[in-house]
């Protein structure tokens, strides 16, 4: 059991305390009265991170939050000791208590060099000899000196993993793409072992020029090994010399024996740790793919900015704390308003995947509900996090966050600056009117008299405004975060990622749950089930009458099939 060990959340005075704020204030707090107010209320509810790319601002002034309420927060935070639990994540101590294992991705982008040592060992050097070994093969194959098996240079990069193997890296080269597009090489991403995704890939490139990235720690992952050896079939087809394979694969995993066995040099294994997990990992050997499509001093600069938000993590008191407050306010809204899910709404068409890149992150963390203490929560754990870019959320979902009955807390992210500035910048002003439009509506509302006013302009009548206006009306009282980026850069996307990967330690860490264990991804039954569809001929009765049904019918109609 671990030795860290504090009160069950609910009986903390200062959950109590927000409990008794909470009642005092949910249904009187006014955030467009708090506003007019105070006319610095932006100035108290809003950081800034000073970063060489420029600077990143966080502003959490439209929060249902008055200053007792965020003092109380931060309580919360002191009560539950986690500037404590943060030190000792940096420090090694086996925070995973269900796996007993350490927590070091802040070690991946360790840029100080600073010794971490763990069991005896420094894995700063161990860290860098990976690095050393990334940077060379992708000097390598950006060079045009790596061959395929016909003497042509690689084109085409196709990185075969699941879930952190393969979510980090695919939202990573999505929104750096003004990075990749420099170099010759394109890069495609597989990983649900639907075949339907692996054959459009293979649709799209040469064996002769492709290299295959398969990424699994264990080398035993059913849906990638179940992808890795369809391309390697294909690949065999092409390249009638099961020998080429060592040209156009390599593997990024631990375990020796099945790479070489696959037919990958060992040479071109790119191994990480047990210390690393699968969703923490795009900083680790699983972000070759990465680092070959934008450049290693480019990925080098991704590990800059996650190195950054590690440092303001470590060192900056609570009250000026990024990731820190991200969190507490998550908690306000889950634990005290009863809010259920979370909106990602990045307002940067190259972060089209970053709300699906932080589902895993967050959900998978920490969608628990057993503490450390081996007691069931009596309390809400991990939101549903959900989003889509803006502009095309308006036309989407916004209607619900606007005049829907659930609260829903929102993070609106936007550069300042665009990588395509088109028609004279037209275009990205557009959006960042949007993106500004819509934080002020979620905030302020639109009252009936103005409603009414706006619908006089209209020349309708009296009778006529009366009958619409109740439904334009906007109650408004809607809370959000805004993050503006000066520019998604390497640095300032890595800077991103980690700020978030933080909040997801903090409210972890808060709730007592263990957020980097995944328990919950058994798959038992699945291959029980896969067992049953090999053979169509036998009656299957061990399962729920649905589930029996169900496989039987499928069984069925393989059976007509063949006949």
């Amino acid at each position: 059991m671990p030795e860290f060990k504090r009160a069950h959340l609910t009986s903390e005075p200062a959950f109590q305390n927000l409990k008794s704020l909470h009642a005092k204030y949910a249904s009187s707090i006014n955030m467009r009265e708090l506003f007019e107010q105070d006319s610095k209320r932006f100035e108290k509810y809003s950081h800034r991170l000073e970063t060489p790319d420029g600077e990143i601002l966080f502003d959490f002034s439209k929060n249902l939050i008055n200053e007792e309420v965020l003092n109380a927060l931060i309580q919360l935070a002191k009560d539950r000791k986690v500037e404590e639990h943060r030190d000792r994540m940096f420090r090694g101590e086996k925070i995973n208590f269900t796996e007993n294992r350490s927590v070091l991705h802040i070690a991946l982008r360790n840029r100080a060099n600073r010794p971490i040592v763990l069991n005896g060992v420094n894995i700063t050097n161990e860290v860098n000899d990976v690095l050393s070994k990334i940077k060379v093969f992708c000097e390598e194959v950006r060079s045009g000196k790596w061959l395929g098996y016909t003497g042509k240079s690689i084109t085409d990069i196709v990185n075969i993993g699941i879930a952190g193997s393969d979510l980090g890296p695919l939202m990573v080269t999505e929104a750096l793409k003004p990075y990749g597009h420099n170099g010759s090489l394109k890069a495609h991403f597989v990983s649900n072992v639907d075949g339907s995704h692996l054959a459009e890939v293979l649709h799209l490139v040469n064996p002769e020029t492709t290299l295959f990235v398969i990424a699994s720690k264990t080398f035993t992952t059913q849906e990638t090994l179940m992808n890795a050896h369809s391309a390697k079939q294909w690949f065999i087809e092409h390249a009638l010399n099961p020998d080429h394979v060592a040209k156009h694969f390599v593997a990024l995993s631990t375990n020796e024996e099945k790479v070489t066995a696959f037919g990958i040099d060992k040479k071109n294994m790119f191994g990480f740790w047990d210390w690393v997990g699968g969703r923490f990992s795009l900083w680790s050997a699983i972000g070759l793919s990465i680092a070959l499509y934008i450049g290693f001093d480019n990925f080098e600069k991704l590990l800059d900015g996650a190195f950054f938000a590690d440092e303001h993590f470590k060192n900056t008191p609570l009250e000026q704390n990024i990731p820190i407050l991200m969190a507490l306010l998550g908690i306000w809204y889950s634990n005290f308003y009863g809010s259920e899910t979370h909106a990602i709404l990045p307002y940067d068409q190259y972060l089209h995947k970053f709300a699906t890149y932080l589902q895993q992150g967050d959900m998978e963390s920490n969608g628990k509900l057993i503490t450390s203490n081996n007691l069931e929560v009596d309390y809400s754990t991990g939101p549903v996090i959900w989003g889509e870019p803006g502009t095309n959320g308006q036309h989407a979902f916004y209607q619900l966050i606007h005049q829907g009955t659930r609260l829903i807390p929102c993070d609106f992210i936007a550069p300042v600056f665009t990588h395509n500035p088109l028609r004279g910048g037209l275009h990205h002003q557009v959006l960042l009117a949007n993106f500004l439009a819509q934080t002020e509506a979620l905030m302020k509302g639109k009252t009936k008299d103005e409603v009414v006013t706006e619908m006089k302009k209209s020349n309708l009548s009296a009778q006529e405004i009366e009958r619409i206006s109740p439904h334009k009306v906007f109650k408004g009282n809607r809370p959000s975060n805004s993050i503006l980026l000066p520019k998604v850069t390497p640095f300032t996307l890595g800077c991103l990622i980690a700020l978030y990967e933080h909040k997801i330690f903090v409210q972890g860490s808060i709730w007592d749950i263990n957020s980097y264990d995944q328990w919950g991804a058994d798959k038992q039954l699945a291959k029980t089930i896969e067992e049953e569809l090999k053979d169509p001929f036998k009656l299957v009765t061990g399962h729920d009458s649905s589930t029996n049904y169900l496989v039987n019918y499928i069984n069925e109609k393989h059976r007509s099939n063949q006949n």
